[in-house]
């Protein structure tokens, strides 16, 4: 049985009001390098090489090696392969799609009359994160319904469950609940003397009272992508000493739809519940800057030694989400089955959330051998590079947005921030990668480990929650006459968790999972 207990969790009940989560901040922040078919088929690690446009989304002094124009596009292609894990019962989901690696346009030019021998200008576009994605997991859970989150909002809330439905907020959970008698008003023995009490419960709560295990199923599909335009400069003194930076504009599409059904197992109809559905779809537009400064230095030849930093990515977001709530009570209520959605209680309109987004900083060491290093890369024969990366997880934060900003709003996000303290830490990720040269054919390997980000978890009764991305990559490429095209394959395991729901006073359960991710980049580029 998988559980994990967050430390505060007093905010829980106010996670369903909202639809940032602590774990969104991953969303923006934990992915592998992605760019040009060359760039990865050495796992990521370009750090210190230079010499390629994927550079403006490394470290821009890289940009600083070019002395001619050059023009690229990277098409690419993945396969994704889930298998989850929830309350030991296993589970699989497939989603292909295609992607963008880095695309664009380097021009450099040489200055013989300036101890800056050379610079370079650049401007390309790099789908930094794939979104497309689908999961599903299945279980049998014993311990909690997801319900019964709503019956605590009420009860924290002060809700009254008999009177006008009007506050917006609760449109995407409580209300559709209480609408559809999925939670309700009961009298119950008074634990403290003879009179009986009201109290607001689920009725899969019943259930789990008798000792019946609940029957959950989560599906999440997600598409789109955080596309990344930047515009980057450097310069070469000497070709010993290069420094560059870029400024970067992440535009995010994503869209997510999520489907949760709890159902119980028996064939009782007698039991006061069928099922419940609940569905969900979100969708997150907006855009963010950042900025990246690098240097490149070789203290001898053969060695090129890099350091860069990319500032935190602020984002301006906005949230549209729908949700719905279809409950089958049996015999509770004289209806049998109801339905109702968010935009009973909107006025049918979407519920729109602003609000701002930072994620990590990244600071990037890496070091490269080239073998016969000399100008002409032509003549090359070789190069081993290596990159070690540090990102700051628990700097990630989200803030209210827009012009009204209420005490509740505030109180939300900060919660959100110490949660995010609590569960992320600092992680260092490394990625290395060669390439032999025989004259016009390149052959390329590398690898990277993304290491886990999530803190080590200590309370009774909890397991760790771990997580990781695992890369093994290899491509072609070809050099002749101006023309180059590369080919790469990178295959990714990505190991993570999924809660389904929170609540505040029982562990919460969540899913193990791991998406097998193959991806198929081609790079084709001209020398203008």
């Amino acid at each position: 049985m998988k559980k994990f207990l967050l430390t505060v969790c007093s905010a829980f009940w106010l996670l369903s009001s909202f639809s940032q989560a602590p774990e969104d901040i991953l969303r923006y922040s934990y992915f592998p390098q992605h760019g040009s078919a060359r760039n990865m088929a050495i796992g990521g690690a370009m750090g210190s090489l230079g010499g390629d446009i994927n550079s403006l989304f490394v470290n821009p002094a890289g940009l600083g090696l070019y002395k001619t124009r050059e023009i690229v596009l990277s098409p690419g292609f993945n396969f994704n392969n889930n298998k989850a894990d929830f309350r030991g019962t296993a589970a699989a989901a497939k989603k292909s799609g295609f992607d963008l690696g880095t695309t664009g346009l380097v021009i450099g030019f040489n200055n013989p009359y300036s101890k800056w021998t050379s610079q370079a200008f650049s401007i390309g576009i790099n789908q930094t994160a794939n979104f497309n994605n689908a999961i599903t997991y299945k279980g049998t859970n014993s311990q909690s319904s997801f319900a019964e989150q709503y019956a605590e909002e009420i009860s924290a809330n002060n809700i009254d469950i008999g009177g006008t439905l009007n506050n917006p907020r609760y449109a995407f959970g409580s209300y559709p609940a209480i609408y559809t008698y999925l939670v309700d008003v009961f009298k119950v023995k008074n634990p403290n003397g003879a009179d009986s009490i009201s109290v607001i419960k689920a009725l899969p709560e019943f259930l789990l009272e008798k000792g019946i295990g609940l029957t959950q199923q989560k599906t999440v599909t997600t598409k789109g992508g955080i596309y990344e335009l930047a515009l980057g400069y450097a310069a070469n003194m000497d070709d010993k000493f290069y420094v560059g930076g870029s400024l970067g504009f992440p535009i995010v599409n994503y869209q997510r739809i999520t489907n949760f059904r709890e159902s119980d197992p028996t064939t009782d109809p007698n039991n006061n519940f069928n099922f419940f559905q609940h569905d969900d779809t979100l969708s997150t537009k907006g855009f963010g800057i950042n900025a990246k400064l690098g240097v490149i230095f070789k203290p001898v030849e053969y060695i090129r030694l890099g350091l860069s930093v990319q500032t935190p990515t602020y984002y301006s977001l906005t949230d549209k989400e729908s949700a719905g709530i279809t409950t089958n009570s049996e015999k509770y209520t004289r209806y049998g089955q109801l339905s109702a959605s968010s935009g009973l209680f909107t006025n049918g309109q979407q519920g729109v959330t602003k609000y701002t987004a930072t994620s990590p900083l990244k600071l990037i060491m890496s070091a490269s051998y080239v073998f016969r290093e000399i100008n002409d890369t032509r003549k090359q024969r070789a190069f081993i590079t290596a990159d070690v990366e540090y990102v700051g997880y628990s700097g990630s934060n989200f803030r209210a947005d827009g012009q009204t900003i209420t005490t509740e709003d505030q109180q939300y996000y900060s919660q959100i921030k110490t949660i995010i303290n609590q569960q992320y830490k600092g992680a260092l990720n490394y990625r290395l990668g060669g390439e032999l040269k025989l004259h016009t054919i390149m052959f390329r390997l590398g690898g990277a480990y993304y290491s886990n980000p999530y803190k080590t978890q200590t309370a009774p009764g909890s397991e760790q929650i771990k997580s990781s991305i695992v890369q093994g990559t290899g491509g072609l490429g070809y050099r002749n006459h101006g023309m180059f095209i590369d080919l790469t394959y990178v295959h990714n395991i990505t190991k993570d968790v999924n809660f389904p729901y929170r609540l505040t006073d029982k562990p919460n359960t969540f899913a193990t999972q791991q998406n097998t991710r193959g991806n198929v980049v081609m790079t084709v580029g001209f020398k203008l």
